[in-house]
């Protein structure tokens, strides 16, 4: 735990210097999603992200979120059980992250990810643009529209043993790239997205391939003012032949699923998840999730934002 408490601190330093900014955040979170007339525009999810998935929102120029994700073990299967308190003695991946509205529609992410795999210690570097946001009876923008696109590497020491995913001949061998299209649009109270995504990993393991494409959805349902039911989803498109090998040398990989409580408070978003992915990047949980949930390998995890304003737009 003494780990975490450098953690700790960071968010109450947060909260002491930005406590005046709480109320404008949750402002700007809920702007428009009250309103029944005019061209306003919606807010179809408040968060940046659900379990897996990103959202189609951005943040506004001059505001940075300071985002904390964990993955837990097994809760249940032959890593689970009680004696590893349902998986809560085990971490499967953490990743600590930053984000920041360069304008209100252009954002930049910079994050630390631990792995919860062979490849482990990556950083990351991603652009999230807004291209389209839904408006109210506005029949020329029916859709919110969001490009998102990063880039992975992986700083860990090279596996000196062949075959592994680690097992790094050249520095570009280390990169991953991601790329996503994310559409979405709010139905009264409910919002509903797609994510086709595309995966590209340099240096792969035998009979897997480098470039993947998948598709994603996601759904976030009210259940009262403050507790949302969220819920995401991920299918990978192998070709048969990378199928076949892999299963002939007992490789199972399965679907994304995660499900799980969205919790807001005056300046923070909490998300409560359980998901059978053990790794939080997309250039990881897409291609590489040996996890099921029908065999009890899904895990607690959680996610929680601090979202606040470093400068504001003069012209505003």
């Amino acid at each position: 735990m003494k780990k975490y408490v450098w953690l700790i601190g960071i968010f109450a330093a947060i909260n002491a210097n930005a406590q005046t900014d709480s109320t404008d955040l949750m402002a700007t979170l809920e702007k428009g999603s009250n309103s029944n007339t005019g061209k306003t525009p919606l807010k179809v999810f408040i968060s940046q992200k659900l379990i897996n998935a990103n959202t189609v929102e951005v943040l506004a120029k001059g505001h940075m979120e300071f985002k904390v994700q964990h993955n837990f073990g097994d809760v249940g299967g032959s890593n689970g059980g009680i004696q590893r308190f349902y998986g809560l003695d085990n971490a499967s991946d953490i990743k600590i992250g930053f984000q920041v509205g360069l304008t209100d529609k252009l954002n930049i992410l910079a994050a630390r990810t631990r792995g919860g795999g062979q490849v482990q210690q990556m950083w990351e570097l991603a652009l999230k643009y807004q291209l389209m946001q839904q408006r109210l009876n506005d029949p020329a923008h029916p859709l919110s529209i969001t490009l998102f696109a990063n880039s992975v590497v992986s700083t860990q020491p090279k596996n000196v043993n062949a075959g592994n995913e680690n097992s790094y001949v050249s520095t570009g061998d280390r990169m991953s790239y991601f790329a996503q299209l994310i559409m979405a649009r709010k139905f009264g109270g409910v919002s509903i997205q797609l994510n086709p995504s595309f995966v590209r990993r340099n240096f792969v393991q035998v009979d897997d391939e480098k470039n993947i494409f998948a598709l994603g959805g996601a759904v976030r349902l009210p259940l009262s003012k403050k507790f949302v039911l969220i819920a995401d989803y991920f299918h990978p498109f192998r070709s048969s032949a990378s199928r076949n090998a892999l299963k002939a040398r007992g490789v199972k990989l399965y679907d994304t699923f995660g499900i799980g409580f969205e919790i807001k408070t005056p300046g923070h978003i909490f998300h409560l998840n359980f998901t059978n992915a053990t790794n939080l990047l997309e250039n990881r949980f897409i291609p590489r999730t040996f996890t099921t949930w029908e065999q009890g390998q899904f895990r607690w995890g959680f996610t929680i934002g601090r979202d606040f304003i470093i400068f504001r737009d003069k012209r505003k």
